[in-house]
């Protein structure tokens, strides 16, 4: 079994930054690739970022580019969100996923086998 834990979240202005880490523990686990969805209220979750775990191909929703970057530190199976010049519509409920196996896309969430409990970011304007 494998726990992902979320931190970093909190309550912020539009145009500041944050930034989010998921750690994964566990025993004997692999990973292939790590993501962060997000979900706000009354809305489906959706793809936000991901990094695979080897090599470090990252990926990341449109809407994201340029102003959200992940990364991960292999040696502390830790993988991090920094959310840059953020906006109240940023405002939801952000999730870490891991795959613990190949899978041929990372943008879809019912391709990850173990999900945190989600940390909450709040932008206001």
């Amino acid at each position: 079994q494998v726990q992902l834990v979320e931190s970093g979240g909190g309550l912020v202005q539009a145009g500041d930054s944050l930034r989010l880490s998921c750690a994964a523990s566990g025993r004997s686990f692999s990973i292939y690739a790590m993501g962060w969805f997000r979900q706000a209220p009354g809305k489906e979750r959706e793809f936000v970022a991901a990094i695979t775990w080897s090599v470090g191909i990252t990926s990341y929703a449109d809407s994201m580019k340029g102003r959200f970057t992940i990364s991960r530190d292999k040696a502390k199976n830790t993988m991090y969100l920094h959310m840059n010049s953020l906006k109240p519509e940023d405002t939801a409920r952000y999730y870490c996923a891991l795959q613990s196996s190949f899978r041929a896309r990372q943008t879809n969430a019912g391709d990850y086998n173990y999900w945190g409990q989600g940390t909450q970011v709040t932008v206001s304007s």
